[in-house]
């Protein structure tokens, strides 16, 4: 297949994706989920072991397009239920992926972004990359990321990260958990292709039943959370608030909040 928002790239039995937005600091599109999921499915039928995600230019991803957030506001609450379910499976298909994932963070990782580079198996993230959770900051809901941040750094990190919409630098990142390494940019991705070749060296079919040990764990429980955050995820849509913060994020301006 041939992208138009990222990069497929093999070495050996190591596939590399590249988000290739870069005018866009790589800012997630309907198309673009499309392709990460074909690309996912792509590499899952192949022979490649491992897949390492990065990001072009200064940005590895930073979040919904701004596009995408012109076009919600005229969305029906049927558009925002489907919208919320496709940024679901993209997640969930990240999340429970049968092969290692490795996320070589190059910059600013924001938002849906964010969670695209944490819900790999290793992330690796240079000492410059900022990472956070920015959806209360324009009146939106960080539901769907809740459900694996929460998993991966504790209740009381989570919720730091969640309810003030901070951003952290990667050190940060890094002592809670969010982050596997700091590499230097200039080692990054030798660094990515080091965790790879380690990958290849052992049992690739003790490492694909390992995952789908890990992931038959939570299977359950992940089914019911991200149904709930979906829904969730459509119903702020609808909001005084949303709308507010959708507008004040486009004009450049402080936001007036009304509190629904």
């Amino acid at each position: 297949m041939t992208y138009n928002t990222l990069k497929w790239e093999l070495q050996g039995t190591i596939g590399t994706i590249t988000l290739s937005r870069p005018e866009k600091r790589n800012a997630i599109s309907v198309e673009m989920i499309g392709e990460l999921l074909a690309v996912l499915d792509e590499a899952e039928a192949s022979a490649v072991r491992v897949v390492i995600i990065t990001g072009s230019g200064k940005a590895f991803c930073s979040g919904m397009d701004i596009d995408g957030l012109l076009t919600i506001a005229s969305q029906t609450p049927k558009d925002h239920l489907e919208d919320s379910e496709r940024v679901a499976k993209m997640f969930r298909r990240l999340y429970t992926y049968p092969k290692p994932l490795i996320a070589a963070v190059n910059g600013a990782a924001v938002a849906g972004g964010c969670g695209i580079a944490t819900l790999a198996d290793f992330t690796l993230a240079t000492p410059e990359a900022k990472l956070g959770y920015t959806e209360v900051r324009i009146g939106f809901i960080p539901a769907l990321v809740a459900v694996f941040l929460k998993r991966q750094v504790g209740g009381k990190h989570a919720r730091d990260l969640l309810l003030t919409g901070k951003i952290i630098d990667a050190a940060e990142a890094f002592r809670i958990g969010m982050v596997t390494e700091i590499v230097p940019a200039e080692n990054l991705m030798a660094r990515a292709r080091q965790i790879a070749e380690t990958l290849l060296s052992v049992s690739p079919t003790s490492v694909v039943r390992t995952k789908k040990l890990l992931a038959a764990f939570e299977e359950d429980a992940l089914d019911a959370e991200i149904a709930l955050a979906i829904q969730e995820n459509a119903d702020i849509r609808s909001t005084l608030d949303f709308r507010e913060g959708v507008s004040a994020f486009l004009e450049k301006r402080t936001p007036q909040w009304k509190g629904r």
